[in-house]
């Protein structure tokens, strides 16, 4: 299906001509008026048109757009012709695979477009998102965006990084496969930020609700490696010098619950030398920016200029960045990521020791040697910071050793090799400590959750070609190439599957395929292997590798070329350039190796951190080597000729590590494969000038660009194919004006598209038909639009000619109209002249004598005004006088009144302090003396015993049911044997019953057997009545004994209820303190062992160190003694490093990598780290079959004992979540056993009963395997797995009981342990102290208490939840054994004859009888079990009243009968006629039924035929009732859990709309209640007499009306976000997309994104529509008016509603180019006028609602209106709800859909703006409205004019506990 090409003659051949098209068709294509595309030098292409018709001449006529000139264009070959330029309409497309002529031209054109005029940085091309940098902080990437974008499809809104994440992240979630967004482009193109704009996205739509830090770590990583891996560069600021492949890993649910990250190729070179105008890394100038804090003065840091490792590039600031804050923000990111402060000053401190390591001066010494200064400050610094030895580092910077066969010998170093040997430490240094970064960073974002699915963010190096090419370009270019051919085959595969979806033919497509430049790199004797090769010689070099390539490639691989003047360099042509490699430096590059002996100084370290870094890890790359070979280490360029004197070094191990180039390959290859295992998403990055300057758009650079990212790959591989594909509708709605009325099928879309085809295209290779979609060759669609505007121009031309035609009548027949209009006005005039003066003249005398009477009358009223005020100020003046004095004497008469009280009240107080004191005293003193009594009495032996005796009757009672288990197997043991001889009787009985069917006389016995079976189906059922009657009797019996053992259970209850307050307020003085002082206790003894801990690893470590150390110290003195340097040393020199390395590793290293996850790659370099395989665990087949040798009598009782212990265990568990339901938080934190004594005693005690277990099991385990052979096969039995299950729940009972033990065991130990800590804490050891004022005692019997009632409780439950089992049990049972045996019944019936039919229907019968008469003995035998339990509790009743005064219980129980006489007689009188207070009694106890009832089972069904607000009502009658008893605690339990119960029954049904709406209509109702009966003026207004009455008299619930108030809103906010959640898919649909106008739009051609996977189907959007919106609206407008909410709060309610739909509806306009057009806009309009209608329908058009649509109403008349420059003020003057970035985004959409329409001028733009500034003084740039906006609700006061008199209580409420007074 492929066929490839590598011809690379010309790399650029691919994107030159167009080839596309055939003789017959230059000439209809390449007319006079045609436009073109020609090359150009600087721009790289101009517009042009063609002055003459093309016919095949050598040169053709053509005037450049751009200046006008003309000039004569040659034409070389006819294959290749200019390109053709695409119609106005197409420019400017979203998706350049979208545009008809698809070639570099337009691609570069349209990007152009887009960036410099409409400022639109990203765009579509095909699966690839081409961003280009601004170079300008853009307000696109705010959170308002991330939630426009969220949800959306991909092909709807405009481009934009958020837009490729949120596709990733929808295919993630729907299909569960794995996605990668790979990120590339050169320096300083934004691949840093684009791939930290996706993180953000991730972390935000897949924000964790449990793990808050997970999002927040994720992108704290991003400042951590900017600091440490990024650099100012002469093309970026904050290039990254290294690549990095995250991944986000997510669980189940979405949400990122962690993840991981790996890098390829950190630039070490950078920290050693940095070209002009270039930085070294952020770290560097960070910490030298920070010199001057306190905590970095111990750094000795200077200026950057100061440091030769900082000063190459003579740049060390950013115009704009400030190093300290960004320290400050990497900081911050290392704390969140849970690195130590310590740590973190650690790592500081080795960054700076490298600055100053790079300021030690080397210089010559005599001979080929080197020394160095002995007052050369910075090596003691560096030393210093490093904590190594000066002397040693200062030693072996200019020596080296060499190893030979039995003796070490010493070598001096010249100064180009010790200053080589001096920059591979610092990179190595520095390198170290990135990857140990990268690896704490790694550790944090883990996470122990199951990853399901994971999103990878590859942010990659681009394609560099530079004057000189290394090594480093050499890796990259090698990686692009990779990515190169992944994204070649899947571009093609994306379009081949899009071919065979639709089933239409297709031939080869054409495309570059690099494999021969990667095999080429790669393959075996590649030029990787050929490096690898001669790094191993011992005088390998430079120039003998290069030769070597040349012998094996040069004239045999095409993509292999030699430059001609050099022989120390090659050229490799790549998919985007020829490339040409200096040779020097690669042998080096790649072996990277760094001398050992400053790596044992490193080890040696006094600082555990730097010992970490350098520590010798076993690298499964390494590899053993011959004597004398180098131990290599990460290391970069050096000189010529230092290759050869570092092979030779003195190490611990002799080994070889993998080179650098074959790392790369195998951490590349790896890259491959996690992308070829996920879904790529591609991002390419351009940069568009190299000045950094925003907005400024370079072709040329751009260009080069393009090629190199593989975006005209795409676009070529497009164009070969079919690359503009429209839908049948959509083609005829667009080019229905080509099609002829007979050739139109309406019913058909698919024949008529074919009619007009066939027609309008003769060539049938120009388009396909598929299933859904039409398919055309490049350049068609062009063509269609050609002929589409002739035949509009043709009939715009006969609509003109009509239209003047009738324009000029009608113009003559205005004339000869208005002549005869003006001489009947002419004559008309004249009378009305005649006609004014008459009138005029009289009305002169009417004016004269009004006025004279005006001015009379005004005369008059001033001196009748003036006394009278003159009479008010007098009586006034009078007035206040006489009111200050009485004012005066009242405020006399108040004050003698406050002061007398107050003299009164402090006598009072004085007194009634007096008598407290003594009785305090006598209390305390009372109080000494039993504290000194219990002290003797705890002190005994006794009291010791007695408390020990019940645990020790406890535990012997867990060992005698342990016997019994043990006995009752022993019984079924038995059982097992007698079943089987019934089973030989039945065997027997069944040999019989068959020759009795043989004999003659079988149907004379099968009669006879009838008979008796029916006689005895008779009986069973007469026994069955029997025992049904029986059964009804002891239920009766049983409810009676019941009822009476509840009433003597509340009286009980009640005085628990009062010893559990005095218990509790005693605990709580006591119990506080002691939990304190426990606390602390425990805390001191955690500090003391974490201390002793690390202080035993820092000894270990230590010891490593000193160890290392002796070893360094003992070679220095090895090479001092000698006389010349040579000196054979020990053997066991390697011995003694490894022992120091071995001993170095801690246990708790050791134990963080066993129990650490799987290591994963970080780059090259690492390998993952395989667990050794599980032992194999026997087969549940093969228990199955081992089984089969078991008894089955064994296996059916332990099957029935399993669910019998099943059984019970299920209650135990119950019993236990009921009582944590209950048991409140509190109780919990307040426990008296604290947890160490209970874990030390528990680790005993699990110890003991271990062993014990294990003696159990393997004697269990050796039964079984003399009977089981575990190594067969096959499926586990059903008895297998019960035998299983009984063993866990033996094992879960055991352990049970054994918990229970130990608390109790606990208990005791803490008493002597906590009270010996507590003296010895607080008593200076005392502990006859410690429980002097008897708080121990007290704090025992509140335990005590407490363990009592909570005994009680469990019971209690206990019953409860058996009732339920059992009923449950037995209906599951019943329906069981039915079904099966009507299985049996039907199978059997099917399968034999009519006889034997016969004879199996009796047996049925038979079989159910019999389990029916065991099933009623089993219930009879369980009620009698229940009779002897009540009888004894009656006994034991009994007893109890005897010893009391039984005829006081007597006359109590009389008092009761007489009581319910009475209720019952008042009960039974309803209909008599009496008046109400409008008041409601109930009991206490009956008030949580009152919730349930009331609010809780409340239906919105049921409620909407009650009185509306009833609840509400009934609620406020009952707090009534609580006011006129004056009973202030009844009243606030009840208001506490009406308010508790309204909000249970939000959440629970928080997705029930209707009954939200009821209850925000209740809780309003009855906030408006307590308002109206609050008794306060202003709420009685429109009070009756009757309702003034009403009024509460001793309560002031004021502050609760707040919490009412508080808690409608935010029911009203629950139920506004439902509605929205509703509303939001519907918004787009109705408002921006419904074509209420049909025919009025239409539609171009989407690309490629609109193809998305994730695009919605036509299907989906038919169903929301503006008829859906409107319903929605509806049925909520229905719902609040049926629930009787407030018609204010509806308007509210309404107007939040309106401006979701309108902000939505704007913010996705803002986001769609398709939809800024003229006909959009005027559908919109029309969609709004429905909207705005239905207010007005509903009479809602004053709520305020129809003003939040103002902004998407003045945005779809911007979308209608002129856009000229004469309409700039109006055009302002009429967006004045929208802002600024808005109008000038949606000029920028505006996008015609007709040639015929005018695309809005970039003049125009600029223009609106400077219009804006001038008369706008608002600072409001923002581009989204905020959705989540929501106006502040408020609740006005709206009396009701029921009166509560008047209110009944229906039954369906099941209120009849209330009683009405």
């Amino acid at each position: 299906m492929v066929k490839s090409t590598s011809n690379m003659s010309d790399i650029y051949c691919r994107f030159q001509f167009q080839t596309f098209l055939k003789d017959s068709e230059i000439s209809q294509v390449y007319v006079k008026g045609a436009r073109i595309w020609i090359p150009d030098s600087e721009k790289v292409w101009v517009g042009a048109e063609l002055l003459e018709n093309y016919t095949g001449q050598k040169s053709v006529k053509i005037q450049i757009e751009d200046n006008g000139q003309e000039r004569n264009f040659e034409i070389k070959d006819k294959n290749r012709l200019p390109h053709l330029r695409n119609p106005e309409i197409l420019i400017g497309e979203n998706d350049l695979t979208s545009l008809s002529y698809l070639n570099e031209p337009e691609v570069l054109y349209n990007l152009r477009v887009r960036f410099l005029e409409r400022n639109c940085i990203y765009t579509y091309c095909g699966i690839v998102l081409v961003a280009i940098n601004p170079y300008q902080q853009l307000p696109i990437y705010g959170n308002e965006l991330i939630q426009m974008y969220s949800g959306q499809d991909m092909g709807t809104m405009d481009p934009h990084i958020f837009a490729v994440a949120e596709e990733a992240f929808k295919l993630m979630s729907r299909f569960d496969k794995n996605q990668s967004i790979i990120v590339s482009g050169e320096s300083g193109a934004g691949k840093t930020v684009s791939a930290k704009y996706a993180m953000r996205y991730f972390a935000m739509v897949g924000g964790s609700q449990t793990e808050t830090q997970v999002e927040q770590k994720v992108l704290a990583s991003n400042p951590i490696m900017e600091a440490i891996g990024n650099a100012k560069t002469t093309r970026n600021d904050n290039s990254s010098r290294f690549g990095k492949y995250i991944e986000i890993s997510f669980n189940k649910k979405n949400e990122i619950i962690g993840a991981h990250m790996r890098t390829y190729l950190l630039e070490k070179s950078r920290v050693v030398f940095q070209a002009s105008e270039e930085r070294n890394y952020h770290i560097f100038y960070q910490l030298c920016a920070s010199r001057d804090l306190p905590e970095y003065k111990k750094f000795c840091l200077l200026s950057p200029d100061d440091f030769f490792y900082t000063s190459h590039g003579q740049a060390p600031e950013i115009d704009g960045v400030d190093d300290a804050e960004d320290l400050i923000s990497a900081r911050e990111a290392l704390t969140m990521l849970g690195i130590s402060e310590k740590n973190q000053m650690m790592i500081f401190q080795i960054q700076s020791a490298v600055l100053h390591f790079g300021n030690v001066k080397l210089r010559e010494a005599d001979g080929e040697s080197s020394e160095i200064k002995k007052d050369d400050k910075h090596l003691t610094i560096m030393c210093k910071l490093l904590g190594i030895e000066e002397s040693q580092m200062r030693m072996w910077l200019c020596h080296k050793k060499i190893v030979t066969v039995g003796e070490v010998l010493t070598k001096p170093l010249t100064l180009t090799q010790a200053s080589f040997a001096q920059d591979a430490l610092a990179k190595h240094i520095y390198a170290q400590t990135f990857d140990w970064i990268v690896e704490k960073v790694n550790r944090a974002l883990h996470s122990t959750t199951k990853s399901t699915k994971f999103i990878g963010v590859l942010d990659i190096y681009g394609f560099e070609t530079f004057e000189i090419n290394s090594f480093e370009q050499f890796c990259i270019n090698y990686a692009n190439e990779k990515l190169q051919q992944i994204f070649n085959m899947h571009v093609f595969k994306l379009e081949q599957e899009e071919y065979v979806r639709e089933a239409i033919e297709w031939s080869f497509i054409d495309f570059y395929d690099n494999q021969p430049c990667i095999d080429l790199i790669e393959s075996k004797l590649g030029i990787l292997d050929l490096l690898d090769e001669e790094c191993k010689m011992p005088k390998g070099s430079d120039e003998n590798w290069c030769q070597k390539l040349y012998d094996k490639h040069l004239g045999k691989a095409k993509h292999f070329e030699k430059p001609r003047m050099s022989r120390s360099a090659f050229i490799i042509n790549h998919f985007a350039d020829r490339v040409e490699y200096q040779a020097d430096g690669f042998l080096e590059k790649n072996r990277d190796t760094v001398l050992e002996e400053h790596l044992n100084i490193l080890r040696a370290s006094e600082f555990e951190l730097v010992a970490e870094l350098f520590e010798e890890k076993v690298d499964p790359n390494e590899k053993k080597s011959r004597a004398g070979s180098a131990t290599t280490h990460a290391m970069r360029q050096g000189p010529k000729g230092g290759g050869r004197s570092n092979k030779k070094t003195v190490g611990s191990q002799q080994v070889q590590k993998a080179t650098v180039g074959d790392q790369f390959r195998d951490s590349l290859h790896k890259l491959m494969q996690t992308l070829n295992a996920t879904t790529p998403h591609y991002i390419r990055c351009i940069k568009p000038n190299d000045e950094k300057e925003a907005f400024v758009f370079e072709p040329n650079r751009a260009v080069e660009q393009l090629r190199a990212c593989g975006v005209l790959e795409t676009i070529r591989i497009s164009a070969a194919g079919y690359p503009s594909r429209w839908t049948y509708p959509e083609f005829f709605q667009r080019y229905r004006v080509l099609a002829r009325s007979k050739d139109i099928n309406r019913s058909n879309t698919k024949k008529t598209c074919e009619n007009v085809l066939t027609k309008v295209i003769q060539d049938p290779e120009k388009y396909r038909f598929g299933k859904t979609k039409i398919f055309f060759r490049a350049g068609q669609v062009a063509y269609l639009e050609k002929l589409r505007s002739d035949k509009l121009k043709a009939c715009g031309i006969m609509i003109q000619k009509h239209v003047k035609g009738w324009l000029a009548r009608r113009r003559y027949q205005r004339i000869t109209k208005s002549i005869m209009l003006l001489q009947k006005y002419g004559r008309g005039l004249l009378a009305r002249r005649h006609a004014k003066f008459l009138r005029e003249t009289f009305a002169a005398t009417r004016i004269q004598k009004r006025w004279r009477g005006h001015t009379a009358r005004v005369r008059y009223l001033k001196i009748r005004g003036a006394a009278v005020v003159i009479q008010s100020a007098i009586r006034g003046h009078f007035g206040r006088l006489l009111f200050k004095k009485e004012l005066h004497e009242h405020r006399a008469i108040t004050i003698q009144k406050l002061v007398r009280s107050w003299l009164a009240r402090k006598r009072y107080k004085k007194v009634m302090r007096g008598i407290v004191l003594l009785q305090s005293h006598f209390r305390r003193r009372r109080a000494k003396r039993e504290l000194k009594k219990l002290k003797i009495e705890a002190k005994s032996v006794e009291h010791i015993k007695n408390v020990n005796k019940g645990l020790e009757n406890k535990i012997i009672q867990l060992q005698q049911k342990l016997d019994a288990k043990n006995k009752e197997a022993l019984g079924m043991k038995e059982q097992d044997v007698y079943i089987r001889q019934l089973k030989g009787d039945m065997e027997k009985l069944r040999t019989s019953n068959e020759e009795g069917k043989k004999s003659s006389n079988k149907v004379s016995e099968l009669v006879q057997q009838i008979k008796d079976l029916q006689e005895e189906l008779s009986r069973e059922r007469k026994e069955k009545e029997v025992l049904v009657t029986e059964r009804d009797k002891t239920r009766k019996e049983h409810t009676q004994v019941l009822s009476k053992l509840a009433e003597e259970k509340c009286k009980l209850k009640e005085e628990l209820d009062e010893a559990n307050l005095k218990l509790q307020q005693q605990e709580t003085e006591t119990g506080d303190v002691m939990k304190k002082k426990l606390e602390e206790a425990n805390k001191l003894l955690q500090a003391e062992f974490e201390s002793e801990r690390s202080h035993h690893q820092r000894l270990v470590k230590e010891h490593a160190r000193l160890q290392q150390r002796l070893e360094n110290l003992q070679s220095e003195f090895q090479v001092l003694t000698s006389p010349q340097g040579h000196k054979r040393t020990p053997s066991d020199i390697s011995a003694i490093s490894l022992e120091s390395y071995t001993s170095s590793v801690s246990p708790d290293d050791i134990k963080y990598d066993e129990e650490g996850p799987e290591e994963k790659d970080q780059g090259y370099g690492t390998k993952k780290k395989k667990k050794a395989p599980a032992p194999p665990v026997p087969t549940a087949t093969a228990i199955e079959k081992e089984m089969k040798d078991v008894d089955i009598g064994l296996v059916l009782k332990l099957q029935n004992k399993v669910k019998e212990l099943e059984r019970q265990r299920t209650e135990l568990e119950e019993k236990v979540e009921s009582y944590e339901e209950e048991t409140p938080r509190g109780s919990r934190d307040s426990a008296v056993i604290p947890n160490s004594a209970f874990d030390a005693l528990k680790m005993q005690e699990l110890q003991n009963e271990n062993d014990k277990l294990k003696r159990e099991v393997n004697k269990l385990m050796k039964s079984i395997s003399e009977n089981v052979n575990f190594e067969k096969g096959g499926s586990n039995s059903p008895a297998g797995k019960e035998f299983m299950d009984q063993f866990t729940a033996m094992a879960d009972e055991l352990d049970r009981r054994r918990e229970e033990c130990l608390q109790l065991r606990a208990m005791l130990a803490e008493k002597s342990i906590t009270t010996h800590a507590i003296a010895k804490e607080s008593y200076g050891g005392m502990d006859d102290i410690v429980n002097e004022d008897n708080e121990l005692a007290l704090a025992y019997r509140t335990q005590k208490e407490l363990n009592r009632l909570l005994e009680n409780q469990l019971q209690k439950t206990e019953k409860d939840m058996k009732k339920k089992e059992d009923k449950l049990k037995r209906e599951i049972k019943e329906l069981k054994q039915e079904n099966e045996a009507a299985q049996k019944t039907i199978s059997q019936n099917l399968q034999l004859g009519p006889e034997a039919k016969i004879e199996a229907t009796m047996q049925h019968e038979i079989t159910r009888l019999t389990s029916e008469n065991l099933d009623l003995r089993e219930k009879a035998d369980k009620q009698s079990d229940q009779i002897r339990k009540m009888k004894k509790m009656l006994k034991v009743y009994t007893k109890k009243l005897k010893d009391g005064d039984v005829a006081e219980i007597e006359a109590e129980l009389e008092r009761e009968d007489k009581q319910k006489k009475s209720d019952d007689s008042v009960a039974t009188v309803k209909h008599l006629d009496r008046t109400y207070m409008g008041m409601l009694e109930y009991q206490k106890e009956d008030e949580a039924q009152l919730i349930k009832c009331l609010i809780m089972d409340l239906k919105p069904k049921v409620a909407q035929g009650l009185l509306p607000g009833l609840p509400a009502y009934v609620l406020f009658m009952c707090v009534r009732h609580t006011d006129y008893i004056n009973d202030d605690e009844k009243v606030r339990t009840l208001l506490t859990n009406t308010i508790n119960g309204i909000k249970k029954c939000v959440k629970k049904h928080n997705k029930d709309l209707e009954r939200v709406i009821l209850w925000l209509a209740n809780t309003c109702r009855l906030l408006h209640t307590l308002k109206q009966y609050s008794g306060e003026k202003s709420f009685q207004s429109e009070n009756t007499s009757r309702q003034n009455e009403h009024c509460l008299r001793n309560f002031d619930l004021s502050e609760y009306r707040q919490v009412f108030s508080d808690l409608a809103v935010w029911i009203y906010q629950t139920m506004i976000k439902h509605m929205e959640e509703a509303l939001q898919p519907m918004v787009v649909a109705a408002v921006l997309e419904h074509e209420a106008i049909a025919g009025l739009t239409a539609s171009k051609p989407a690309g490629m994104r609109g193809r998305s996977s994730s695009t919605a189907t036509d299907e989906n959007v038919r169903e929301l529509s503006l008829d859906s919106l409107m319903k929605v609206l509806n049925k909520y407008s229905q719902n609040l008016s049926q629930h009787a909410v407030d018609p204010e709060l509806i308007k509210q309610v309404f107007r939040q509603l309106y401006y979701y739909i309108g902000s939505n509806a704007l913010n996705n306009l803002l986001l769609r180019k398709d939809m800024c057009n003229w006909s959009k806009g005027m559908q919109i309009r029309y969609n709004l006028s429905h909207l705005e209608q239905w207010l007005r329908d509903n009479k809602l058009n004053e709520s305020g609602a129809q003003s939040t649509l103002e902004t998407i109403t003045q945005a779809s008349q911007l979308l209608q209106a002129r856009k000229s420059d004469a309409d700039v003020d109006s055009i302002c003057e009429m967006c004045s709800k929208l802002t600024t970035p808005q109008i000038v985004k949606i000029l920028n959409l505006y996008t015609p859909v007709d040639e015929f329409e005018e695309r809005v001028p970039i003049s125009f733009i600029r223009k609106i703006q400077e219009r804006l500034k001038t008369t706008r003084n608002d600072d409001d740039n923002t581009l989204l409205i905020d959705i989540k906006y929501s106006f502040p609700v408020t609740f006005p006061f709206n009396p009701s004019s029921l009166t509560l008199d008047t209110v009944e209580i229906p039954e369906s409420l099941h209120l009849e506990f209330l009683t009405r007074v």
